[in-house]
């Protein structure tokens, strides 16, 4: 079953989770550590990752290691593309006004006052 996969990243645990993914896979365990939040709590957040795509589990032994499965971000690319191509053009217009600015109105100097 799969979920939207903008609702699930909506919560900061679960992207917190798979930022921790990109580095490398996990186990529950591992995930929970250093977060304000239980390992029964994590688990739940994997469980929603799982049945959105975006993670896999696989057991090895007694322990079920996280994946991070990045195809499905890829909606979220797409959404996000027309948005970079409008913050890339702020940020150039941004540049050029204060490449103009910085030039200022007159920058040439005289020797007048000079002796």
């Amino acid at each position: 079953m799969s979920t939207d996969v903008f609702s699930v990243l909506a919560n900061p645990v679960r992207r917190d989770i798979l930022t921790a993914l990109l580095e490398r896979p996990h186990t529950v365990t591992e995930l929970a550590e250093g977060r304000a939040i239980g390992r029964p709590a994590v688990s739940e957040h994997l469980q929603v990752l799982v049945r959105s795509g975006l993670v896999r589990d696989e057991r090895r032994g007694q322990h079920r290691v996280y994946h991070l499965e990045a195809e499905r971000l890829r909606e979220v690319d797409d959404w996000l593309h027309p948005f970079e191509h409008y913050w890339r053009g702020r940020m150039r217009a941004l540049r050029d006004l204060l490449d103009t600015d910085a030039v200022g109105p007159d920058t040439t100097s005289t020797d007048e006052g000079r002796s």
